[in-house]
Formats: structure tokens, sequence, C-alpha cells
């Protein structure tokens, strides 16, 4: 098997089956319904204006790390260079819902979404460049799809959100397919070993949880 054949696999078995199960679940749900709390919507705003925030400080830091490796510092200025402006989009979105700025300067991380971003943390820092890029494989993949379902529904009558206010969702839900391109490439270029994809399955595998569980959280934890 070579390695694009095991990463379509990866993508076909571990991320599109992920990717249906978060599509069909009570957030998700709720949303094209047209019967998502406001307080559910703001806390997506917040919980994920975090992760913005975290994910923009760990790729400043992969910079330093991987300052000796062109490729993968070139890839990870790249990549905060793409990523910076996203927390003050979902910001706007949180703000035309009705959340204020001491809102998100308050904000605490829930547990889901706080070992969601530590996951992804994690990954970045003590994981190899396979293991770090399948994070991005399986955030990128999951964003893209639901970014387009939140700029659909939310241009809708129950929310009325305008296209200026939806921006964070229209970009990736655009944006995010080129970026699952580039992290699956980089995924083929260094999963060389037996080891390697051992690794990338089983990081692939514990993403998907992990983003699963942080829109159960969202959904548990504002009403």
């Amino acid at each position: 098997m070579t390695s694009r054949t095991f990463v379509a696999s990866v993508v076909e078995e571990i991320i599109a089956p992920g990717i249906q199960r978060l599509m069909t679940g009570r957030y998700f749900t709720d949303l094209r319904n047209g019967t998502l709390s406001t307080s559910r919507l703001q806390g997506f705003a917040l919980q994920h204006y975090l992760l913005n925030v975290a994910i923009n400080k760990g790729f400043t830091l992969c910079m330093a790390k991987n300052a000796h490796n062109q490729e993968l510092y070139d890839l990870f200025l790249h990549a905060f260079t793409e990523e910076q402006t996203h927390p003050d989009l979902m910001k706007r979105f949180g703000l035309a819902i009705g959340l204020t700025d001491e809102d998100f300067d308050e904000a605490l991380p829930i547990f889901e979404c706080q070992a969601h971003a530590a996951a992804i943390l994690r990954g970045m820092f003590l994981g190899s460049p396979a293991e770090s890029r399948t994070s991005a494989l399986v955030n990128e993949s999951m964003v893209g799809r639901y970014a387009a379902e939140f700029d659909a529904c939310l241009a809708g009558g129950e929310y009325g959100i305008n296209d200026h206010d939806r921006e964070f969702f229209t970009v990736h839900a655009v944006a995010d397919q080129e970026h699952t391109a580039l992290a699956a490439r980089v995924v083929e270029r260094y999963c060389t070993t037996e080891r390697d994809r051992r690794v990338v399955e089983h990081a692939a595998r514990n993403m998907v949880r992990f983003k699963l569980a942080k829109f159960d959280g969202i959904y548990d934890a504002y009403e």
C-alpha cells in the first residue's frame, strides 16, 4: 500500500464516518431544523474562538520548533498566515448573536473543548510530522463540512445572519478544502513506516472522537 493509498483509506474509513456522525448529531440536527438555541450558538462561538487563539499561538511555536526544517517551517508559517484572522472572524459572529467583548475576555474552555485543544497542541509539539498533520487532516475535513452547514443554515429565516457576520463560515467552507489537501500531502510525505501508519490511524481515530465530544459538550454546557 502506498502512502497516498493509506491516507485515502484513513479519510474513507475513519474521517468520513466521523463527519457523518457529527452532522447527524444533536447539534447540527437542531441547527438544520432551525431550533438550535442562541445560547448553543454563542457557546460554539466562545469555545471556537478560544481554540483559534490557541492554535495560532501553537503555529508560532511550531515555526520555532521546526526552524531547522525549511519544509515544515514554511508549512507552519503558511498555516499561521491562513489562520491568524480567524479569531476575529469568530468574534464578529459572536457579537452579531448577542455576545460582548467581555464575554470573550472572560470565557473559559469547557472540559470537552479543552481536551480537544490539548490533543491538537500535543500533536503539534510532541508528535511526528505525520501525527501532527493527521490532526489537521481530521479537523480541516470536519470544519470544512460543518462550516458549509453553518453558512447555509444561518443565512435562513430562523437565524438571519448576514453575509458579513457569517464570513468565518463562508471562508472555512472553501479554504478548508485546500487545507485538507495540504495536510493529506504532508501525511503522505512523512508516513513512511508501519509504525507511522499505526500512529496516524490512532491519531485520526482519537481526533474524530475529540471532535464529536466537543459538540456534545457544547450542546450540554449551553442550553
